[in-house]
């Protein structure tokens, strides 16, 4: 078996649920991100600590051996002729929203005691239906994302590839290939952009298309390329009608709704809502759309020009989102903070996010004046990619690429 990067900073998350048969482990993410492999490993470390292959079950329900396993009793009948080592049991099922009706299966197996079972698939879908319902409490999603640019960096050199030591140049190259784990396999730009544009097309016919209808799929790309184009901007539901009518598409709100859940749920497109730091509540209609990763945006545009306010943002919240923060665009009064980070423990961060401050005196007082505008005493960061850092009022000023290099947490 090729020999496969570890994306560590999930692997460390799941590995407490190795043995635990009560709990099933959910892994999610847009398609292509590096769920199969991490599953891959996951079995490899299982096999190292000494379980035996007879103890192992990996079905990939994607593949052609497996793909005409469709119906609840075809699935059951194939985990039960692997089912017969002593002692627990674990199950790996790959894509397993193929099944209709997989919940039911899982949730009977999870139920005897001696499996533990893993499972992945592609979008929200998986965590819609009796598995969120019947098993709230017996399940734990980890959600994956695509490469985080400390990540891109590593399996670069995984590889054996080069890596500049000027890291606002790797940053760029970040930026346009995206963070696809095969895109690093490419060495040439429309290669890469060629594999983002047929992920994209395999999201649209197995993550869209089968489960929603979409009476105008020309319709349906339009909307999708103009929130790809304008992702990291402010929006709501009424002005994109409009401006979509602008551009000659009248179509109806509840139609707008539900293709942006489709992208939503799909994980091509993550919703930002706003967050009112006076009243603590959030703000119905206003929000942003962030991308799973920013080579969706180039792969669907000619233009290689890297607009760095959205695209920097972009990474930022991606990279907290994979740290398991909740994350919302803040309102102090008139002024706006990028995001609002909160934990587990409901501490919160707060962070703007900019190319450089450096430019001028009302560049870097544009930066700061929202952060200096919030009156508590919870972690304010500015980001940058600027290497000459000034502290101000207490507010932390970061470079963004050895941040996320390095791996911090806010």
């Amino acid at each position: 078996m090729e020999k496969l990067y570890k994306r560590e900073n999930y692997l460390k998350k799941i590995r407490g649920f190795y043995h635990d048969t009560e709990i099933i482990k959910v892994i999610t993410g847009v398609r292509r991100c590096g769920k199969s492999s991490l599953m891959e490993i996951v079995k490899s470390e299982l096999i190292d600590s000494g379980v035996p292959d007879a103890n192992i079950i990996y079905l990939d329900l994607d593949s052609r051996k497996y793909r005409k396993i469709k119906t609840e009793s075809e699935f059951e009948a194939l985990i039960e002729s692997f089912s017969s080592a002593e002692g627990i049991k674990y199950l790996f099922v790959d894509e397993i929203q193929n099944v209709m009706g997989f919940e039911e299966v899982i949730n009977a197996f999870r139920g005897e005691g001696d499996f533990s079972i893993f499972i992945t698939g592609s979008n929200s879908y998986l965590l819609s239906g009796e598995l969120a319902t019947k098993l709230t409490g017996r399940y734990i999603e980890f959600e994956m994302f695509p490469l985080s640019f400390e990540e891109y960096l590593e399996i670069k050199q995984f590889y054996g590839q080069d890596i500049n030591t000027n890291l606002l140049i790797e940053l760029n190259n970040y930026l346009l290939e995206g963070g696809f784990p095969k895109t690093i396999q490419y060495s040439n730009l429309a290669d890469k952009r060629t594999y983002v544009r047929s992920v994209i097309d395999e999201i649209f016919e197995k993550d869209i298309r089968q489960r929603v209808k979409i009476r105008n799929k020309e319709v349906f790309e339009s909307i999708r390329n103009y929130i790809l184009n304008n992702y990291g901007a402010t929006t709501s539901i009424s002005n994109l009608l409009t401006d979509l009518s602008k551009n000659g598409l009248n179509i109806k709100r509840e139609t707008l709704n539900r293709y942006i859940k489709a992208l939503t749920d799909a994980k091509i497109l993550y919703e930002c809502d706003r967050f009112d730091l006076k009243s603590r509540r959030s703000i119905a209609g206003e929000k942003k759309y962030y991308l799973a990763d920013t080579s969706f945006y180039f792969a669907c545009n000619t233009d290689n020009r890297i607009n760095f306010g959205p695209a920097l943002e972009n990474i930022v919240y991606i990279y907290a989102r994979s740290k398991d923060y909740s994350v919302s665009i803040g309102r102090i009064g008139k002024l706006e903070c990028d995001f609002i980070l909160r934990d587990s423990n409901l501490n919160y961060s707060y962070v703007q996010v900019a190319y450089t401050i450096n430019e001028s005196k009302a560049t870097e007082d544009r930066e700061y004046s929202s952060l200096e505008n919030i009156r508590d005493n919870y972690p304010k960061y500015v980001m940058t990619t600027d290497y000459i850092l000034q502290n101000r009022n207490g507010i932390i000023h970061v470079n963004l690429m050895e941040f996320i290099k390095e791996n911090k947490m806010f």
